[in-house]
């Protein structure tokens, strides 16, 4: 394939400039980048853990699907989504300063991608539809199988011999299979494993493929990659209105309008990481702080100008949802940059950076809990079914949770797509 490219480039006029690669940022890490990833994933444990706690204040569940407005839950998704973008051009860089060439890259990018599709569609498919008696044992059971099968095919070993680690990624791809084929859904016990829906982590997965292929082609430009979030927006637009009953190509799209607003966060994330991180002529922080603030502005006007077309739905994941999640997140991310990387007050960000490293596992370990309870048939005390006992266990839980990653970290479990 590279004797090809070489040909290629043989054939291309004499004295023609060299065709540039993607523009990727300094291969490092950023504390603030860090902490925002470890908050979100604190909040998300605290919020999920809080859901079936009864008597809340409205602002601490998520808005129902017919509410035009957003409540503090539905920031936690886009934050997600933000943090993936914001981490796509510092991921390209620390790739090519190994020596990884574009096909390599590419191929990383299609294997995480699907590695997220496919934890998300497991996941789904273990929370509703299964036949129990079909399958001939507890759903909780394939849920911790499949959790384990997980954890061995994508934790990263650190054997002296490499053979160990490739036989226990062998052990959970084949114990992954063999689940996949012993799950039943349906009445009748007919139905396979099957998309149901995708999972929060399957939607990450699509947005994380989509943002990453526009930083590719846009080759790491600011400009390019705004354009590719309007044009996110707009597809939404075009095929949910009345183009979609009129234009055969909205319906074909249709069924990416979704995605596609979950691509327009992840690629204000990655505009934010320009702004914040790539070289701008030498311009001051405050400049980048003031492009930055521009960027926040723009996209709530844009917000504000789709919502009487639209309204403000994270389940419906309307633009003007996206677009107000992701100017909070460029003022947050602003604010924790200040804080901790250029008024150097980290210290307090140590207990979030073992789950900020290792999100994939923090992201299922309530996921194992609970199967892990309903299979031993542990439930928890009603005091902590409401009011404030059951805010501050919800609270008490999250802080456990990073701990546990913690001590995880330190026996050597940390996954990576």
């Amino acid at each position: 394939m590279d004797a090809v490219f070489a040909g290629m480039r043989t054939r291309r006029k004499a004295g023609a400039p060299p065709l540039a690669p993607p523009r990727a940022l300094p291969a490092r890490r950023v504390l603030a980048i860090d902490a925002m990833r470890g908050l979100t994933i604190l909040v998300m444990i605290f919020v999920n853990a809080l859901a079936g706690v009864r008597g809340m204040p409205a602002w601490l569940n998520h808005a129902p699907a017919g509410l035009d407005g957003m409540n503090f839950p539905d920031l936690v998704f886009p934050a997600f989504l933000f943090i993936v973008g914001m981490s796509i051009p510092f991921a390209v860089a620390q790739r090519r300063a190994a020596g990884d060439g574009a096909w390599r890259l590419q191929g990383h990018m299609l294997a995480r991608a699907a590695g997220l599709l496919v934890l998300g569609v497991f996941m789904v498919n273990a929370e509703a539809g299964y036949n129990e008696a079909a399958m001939g044992f507890s759903i909780h059971l394939w849920s911790l199988l499949f959790y384990t099968a997980a954890i061995l095919l994508w934790n990263v070993y650190r054997f002296d011999n490499p053979l160990w680690g490739k036989a226990l990624r062998l052990a959970g791809l084949a114990t992954l299979l063999w689940l996949a084929l012993a799950y039943r859904a349906g009445p009748d016990g007919k139905e396979r494993l099957a998309p149901q829906w995708w999972g929060i982590l399957g939607l990450i997965g699509w947005a994380y493929l989509y943002a990453s292929l526009c930083h590719t082609l846009t080759r790491g430009r600011l400009l390019p990659l705004l354009g590719a979030l309007a044009a996110c927006v707009a597809l939404y637009c075009l095929t949910r209105g009345h183009a979609e009953a009129t234009w055969p190509l909205a319906r074909l799209l249709a069924g990416q309008a979704e995605n596609a607003i979950h691509t327009a966060i992840a690629l204000a994330g990655v505009c934010t990481s320009l702004l914040f991180f790539e070289r701008l002529d030498g311009k001051a922080g405050a400049r980048r702080y003031a492009l930055a603030a521009a960027l926040a502005l723009g996209l709530a006007g844009a917000a504000c100008l789709l919502r009487p077309y639209f309204g403000i739905s994270k389940i419906h994941a309307t633009p003007s949802w996206a677009l107000y999640s992701a100017a909070i997140c460029i003022l947050l991310f602003g604010l924790l940059y200040w804080l901790i990387d250029l008024r150097q007050l980290s210290g307090w960000t140590g207990f979030l950076r073992p789950a900020a490293a290792n999100p994939l596992l923090a992201y299922i370990i309530p996921y194992i809990v609970y199967a892990l309870l309903q299979y031993l048939h542990i439930g928890l005390p009603s005091v902590l079914d409401a009011g404030l006992p059951g805010l501050l266990w919800s609270l008490a839980y999250a802080v456990a949770v990073l701990y546990l990653v913690r001590g995880l970290n330190r026996l050597h479990i940390r996954l990576q797509l």
